[in-house]
C-alpha cells in the first residue's frame, strides 16, 4: 500500500507540473499574439534585437528598465517627440521580443554586454552619434554605453537612473528570486497564474507616489513581463548589478559630453540622493533636475519636464 501511495504522490506531482508547463505556454502565446512586435527584429552579430524606430530629426536611443519593454516609450513619450526626433526605443536583451546575447560570457548579461550590443545595433541603424536616454536599470546601461563608446555619443538624458552603489537589501522579490525556490518555484508560478489585480498592485508600487497612467498596462501587456524567461532573466541581472555599479561609477568623471539627470524626490525605488545627486557631481558636464514629490517614472508623472530636459540635451550637444 506504501509503495502504490508514493507511485500515486509522484504520478500527481508531475501531473501538476505538466498541467503548469501548459499554463504557462498558452499565457505566453496569447501574450505575444496580443503584443506583437511594432518594429524591425534585426540579427545583430547573432542576437536578434527588436528595434521600434519612429520620426525624425536628431537620433534618440531610448532604454528601458527592469522587467519593461519598448512600449513604456510608446505609450506617451514617442508619439509627442516624434516630430522632433528619430526615436529608437529598444528591447533589452530577454525583455519584450530581444532574444538573449548570442556567445556572452556568463550566465546573464552584464551592463557591458547590453551596451555594447545596443551600440550595435544603433549603428546598423545609421545612428551613429545619438542621444541616449535610459531609465532606472537603463540609466545604467545608458551610461556604460557613454563609456565604452564615447565617440559614438552625443549626450545622456538619465531618468531615475540607477547609477551609484547603495546600502542594505534589494527587494524582496529580486532576493527569493535569487534562490532555487525562486528560479523553480516562484517564477513558474508567477507566470502561470499572476492575475490582473497583481498586476495592478506591482503597477502601483513601482509609480508611487503618483499614479500609473489610465491604459498604460494594458498597452505594456504584462503577459510579455511575467514569461519565465523574462522573469528569470531580469532578476539575474538586479541581482548582479550591484559590483557593477561599483566599478563602473569610479569612471564618471571621465565622460565629458553633456548630461541631463531628471529624478523624483519621492522615488522609492531608485533614490533620488543616492543616485541622482552624487552623479550630478561626478560628471563633468552634468545638468540635474530635481521633482519635488515625484516617484519612479518622471517620463510618465511629469513628461513636461523630461521632454524639456531632452530638448535642452540636443541643444547641449549641438542638435537643435
Amino acid at each position: 500500500m506504501l509503495k502504490l501511495a508514493l507511485i500515486a504522490l509522484v504520478l500527481g506531482v508531475a501531473g501538476c507540473g505538466i498541467a503548469l508547463d501548459k499554463r504557462i505556454k498558452a499565457r505566453t502565446a496569447k501574450a505575444l499574439v496580443e503584443h506583437p512586435p511594432t518594429g524591425e527584429i534585426l540579427d545583430v552579430n547573432g542576437t536578434p534585437v527588436h528595434v521600434h524606430v519612429e520620426g525624425k530629426g536628431p537620433d534618440v536611443i531610448l532604454i528601458h528598465g527592469a522587467g519593461g519593454n519598448w512600449q513604456d516609450f510608446t505609450f506617451s513619450l514617442i508619439p509627442k517627440l516624434k516630430g522632433e526626433f528619430r526615436l529608437i526605443a529598444i528591447d533589452r536583451p530577454a525583455h519584450g521580443h530581444t532574444g538573449r546575447i548570442a556567445n556572452r560570457k556568463g550566465d546573464v548579461e552584464s551592463l557591458n554586454e547590453q551596451a555594447d550590443l545596443i551600440h550595435a545595433t544603433a549603428r546598423l541603424l545609421g545612428a551613429e552619434k545619438p542621444l541616449i536616454l535610459g531609465q532606472s536599470y537603463g540609466g545604467a546601461v545608458a551610461l556604460a554605453y557613454a563609456l565604452r563608446h564615447p565617440d559614438d555619443s552625443a549626450g545622456l538624458l538619465i531618468v531615475s537612473g540607477v547609477s551609484n552603489p547603495w546600502n542594505g537589501d534589494l527587494d524582496i522579490w529580486y532576493r527569493l528570486t535569487d534562490s532555487w525556490f525562486g528560479r523553480n518555484v516562484l517564477i513558474p508560478m508567477t507566470s502561470a497564474f499572476a492575475n490582473d489585480q497583481k498586476a495592478n498592485e506591482t503597477l502601483e508600487a513601482i509609480f508611487t507616489p503618483d499614479p500609473a497612467p489610465e491604459g498604460y498596462l494594458e498597452h505594456m501587456g504584462y503577459g510579455l513581463a511575467i514569461r519565465p524567461s523574462q522573469l528569470k532573466t531580469n532578476a539575474m541581472m538586479v541581482n548582479t548589478l550591484l559590483p557593477q555599479i561599483k566599478e563602473q561609477s569610479r569612471h564618471y568623471g571621465d565622460l565629458k559630453l553633456p548630461v541631463e539627470i531628471i529624478h523624483g524626490t519621492a522615488d522609492t525605488i531608485v533614490g533620488h540622493d543616492i543616485h541622482a545627486l552624487p552623479l550630478s557631481k561626478q560628471l563633468p558636464d552634468a545638468r540635474l533636475t530635481t521633482l519635488e514629490g515625484v516617484g519612479h517614472m518622471p517620463h510618465h508623472a511629469d513628461e513636461p519636464s523630461t521632454i524639456a530636459a531632452l530638448r535642452r540635451l540636443a541643444k547641449r550637444a549641438g542638435l537643435q
